[in-house]
């Protein structure tokens, strides 16, 4: 079988694939509250799952000096990498990426994440080879900026009418907007899914398999 409508698609990775969220909200919560910030509330911390790191710890603290942010930083990544072996793909992951791949798909990653973090959990979670290739927001610009996916749409060589991105936030979706690219949001990530509709994706999945089968079905 061949791709229906999309050649080239993009997976966000923390919320939409890998059940990270809960983690990345407490570490950043526990992260300000080292530097001497007050806790950012569980809405504050989560809305900035999927920016560039700096980004979001300086939307998520905005009262802590910028000359601080590499210390918060430090914060984030020793409370986050201290427990990120509890986290894992959701459920039905596996099955859902390798029926894509039999379907001729170009599978991809833009992430909020390092390269160093995408690398690590792809590792840890063992799907070398299952993406075709990914970006991260600290060798490109950060979401909603179009060009992570614009420079994945380069690399395939493929147009912006044959490109999907998935995501769990209004931030994913705001980039494919930007791009000119179709959307897909999930519920059961960072961002309230009522938020979604103003961005136009063509559907909310809200379950791996509810994806699943849309992707089958209409990707």
């Amino acid at each position: 079988m061949r791709p229906q409508q999309f050649d080239l698609i993009a997976f966000d990775w923390d919320g939409t694939l890998f059940d990270s969220t809960a983690l990345i909200t407490r570490s950043i919560q526990a992260a300000a509250v080292d530097v001497g910030e007050p806790r950012p509330s569980d809405e504050a911390a989560s809305y900035v799952i999927g920016m560039g790191l700096a980004e979001a710890l300086a939307h998520a603290v905005p009262g802590l000096a910028r000359e601080r942010y590499p210390e918060l930083g430090q914060r984030y990544r020793h409370h986050y990498l201290a427990a990120q072996h509890e986290v894992v793909l959701f459920q039905g992951t596996l099955e859902m990426l390798a029926a894509l791949k039999a379907r001729h798909h170009w599978l991809t990653v833009a992430t909020g994440k390092s390269r160093r973090g995408l690398d690590e959990a792809l590792h840890a979670v063992e799907l070398q080879g299952m993406f075709d290739g990914s970006r991260t927001a600290d060798e490109t610009a950060g979401k909603p900026d179009p060009t992570m996916l614009l420079e994945l749409m380069r690399e395939f060589g493929v147009e912006p009418e044959r490109t999907l991105m998935i995501g769990d936030t209004t931030h994913d979706l705001q980039m494919a907007l930007n791009a000119g690219a179709a959307s897909v949001g999930v519920s059961y990530g960072a961002h309230d899914h009522e938020t979604f509709a103003e961005l136009h994706p063509r559907h909310v999945a809200h379950s791996v398999p509810d994806l699943h089968e849309w992707l089958i079905r209409n990707a």
